[in-house]
This record gives C-alpha cells, sequence and structure tokens, in this order.
C-alpha cells in the first residue's frame, strides 16, 4: 500500500514545475461526463491444488485470454458537501472464449488444453473529495463498492461471485488544455466469495475472501465542450480460497481449490461531459 501511495503522490510531485496552459476546470469537465466504452479484459486464472485427500498438489488448470465486452460509466464532481465532491458508478459486461489447459483425473497438467466460455459482469460505485493540488493537478482519495461475477463454462459450468470494498486515490494532471491524463490505485478485500458449480457433481459454496488490488491509467481529451474521447487501461487481482468439502454420496467428496485472478482491461470509448 506504501508502494502505491508513494507512486500516486510522486506522479502530482512531478507536475509541480509545469507551464502547462490550462487548469482544474478541464479535470473537471473530464469528471463529470456520462461513457461508453469497447473493452478487452485478459483474463489469468489459476487454480492450484493442496494435496487433500490424496488429489494433486501445484497447478491444476488455467484459463487465459482476451474477452471483448463494453463499458457504460457516469461520474460527476459538484460542491455538494465537503467541496468538489466525487461520485462515480460503472457497469462492464464482456462474453467471450478463454484458453483453458488443465488435465483429466488424476492425470498431468497441460495434458487438456480446450476453449472455454466466458461471461464477466462488474458493478462498482465511488465516492470521495477532490484535493486541487496546483493549476494543473488534483488528488481524489476515495472509498469504492463493487461486486463481480464470472461464469466459467469448463465441465457443465460454474459461476464465481463476489463483492468488495477498498479505498483508492485518483491523480489527475492536464498538462495541456483539453487533455487530462489519470492514474489510480485501490487497495481493499473481496467479502461474500461464492460459487455455483452446475452438473451431476455440482454444490454451491462459500469461498475463502483475500485482498484485492486495483490499478489503473487512463487519459481524456475534449474536442468539444461537450465531446471527449478516452483511453486506459485498469488492473485487478484477487484470489479465492479454497471451499468446505461436500459429500456427493458414494465415499464421493468435492471442493473448489485455491485459486487466482488477474484482469487487465484495455479500453477505448466516448463521453459526454455535461
Amino acid at each position: 500500500m506504501k508502494k502505491i501511495t508513494l507512486a500516486v503522490l510522486a506522479i502530482a510531485g512531478l507536475t509541480g514545475a509545469s507551464t502547462a496552459f490550462s487548469d482544474t476546470s478541464d479535470i473537471k469537465a473530464s469528471n463529470n461526463q456520462i461513457g461508453i466504452q469497447r473493452i478487452s479484459t485478459n483474463v489469468k486464472y489459476t487454480e492450484t491444488g493442496g494435496g487433500l485427500y490424496g488429489t494433486p498438489t501445484g497447478t491444476l488448470d488455467t484459463e487465459t485470454g482476451g474477452v471483448p465486452g463494453y463499458a457504460i460509466s457516469i461520474s460527476t464532481m459538484k460542491d455538494w458537501w465537503l467541496g468538489n465532491d466525487y461520485i462515480a458508478a460503472e457497469y462492464d459486461h464482456s462474453s467471450g472464449n478463454t484458453t483453458y489447459t488443465g488435465a483429466f483425473q488424476g492425470g498431468v497438467f497441460g495434458s487438456v488444453v480446450g476453449t472455454s466460455s466466458a461471461t464477466l459482469v462488474n458493478y462498482s460505485g465511488r465516492y470521495g473529495k477532490g484535493f486541487t493540488l496546483n493549476n494543473e493537478v488534483m488528488l481524489t482519495p476515495y472509498l469504492e463498492l463493487g461486486s463481480h461475477q464470472w461464469d466459467r463454462g469448463v465441465n457443465a459450468g460454474e459461476t464465481y461471485t463476489h463483492n468488495y470494498y477498498g479505498i483508492g486515490a485518483l491523480a489527475q494532471y492536464s498538462p495541456v488544455s483539453k487533455l487530462v491524463l489519470s492514474a489510480n490505485a485501490l487497495y481493499g478485500a473481496t467479502y461474500g466469495s461464492y460459487i455455483k458449480v452446475n452438473g451431476p457433481f455440482g454444490f454451491s459454496g462459500g469461498l475463502g475472501d483475500s485482498p484485492l488490488n486495483k490499478l489503473g491509467v487512463a487519459a481524456d481529451y475534449a474536442f468539444t465542450q461537450n465531446f471527449h474521447g478516452n483511453v486506459g487501461v485498469d488492473y485487478t487481482s484477487f484470489k479465492y480460497g479454497m471451499s468446505s468439502v461436500y459429500p456427493l454420496g458414494g465415499g464421493l467428496l468435492t471442493w473448489e481449490p485455491d485459486s487466482k485472478t488477474s484482469y487487465t482491461a484495455v479500453k477505448v470509448g466516448v463521453g459526454y461531459a455535461f
């Protein structure tokens, strides 16, 4: 967390000697808009076994690949309560396929390679307060709540869900008129992590929660007072802990192993500033 905070403050500090022909009005304009973006989310998922009841240890299976989708967002910065009150909300939906690498029961990892369908859905909301550091820089600490769902196509289908909360900071810099560069970092935690496995060997149950990290960079350009274009990259990482062990009958047991997930989303879109 210290490294993330120092990195955000460093971005702001380096702008002190800027001679940009702009002020924070461009930053506030970029924070008051409705946007839609085309996104591509690179999935990196790794499931690991711990040798429970003689099962394999190490990597059990992975899913990787880009999943296309879209995002809709709205944000505003107004003087409501504390001054420069910042509120933002975003929804995104992606659907496509990933590359599944695994093994048959009792086999060696990598002996099975195929394609798995994937649908990703995210909701998030933020509240923060912006602080003007100089004419070109604002720093906005914020609180964020959100939820995530992954419909995974392996076997008869699996659905992973969790909620999360976190604290973050958004640093914004306007080096020239109409252009706003931003970097944000969030440290939080998942809660309510859950899995539903379909099929004859299916079950539903809680998963272990974990820390959650988000990093992002973006650029927003005002082609006109109201029409903006933007690009960005967001990175998210978290883990799921092993579920409880569930009896299936006939001496069979099942459970969901530990896993770790990261998403890297590339975004390109347009916005209407209000």
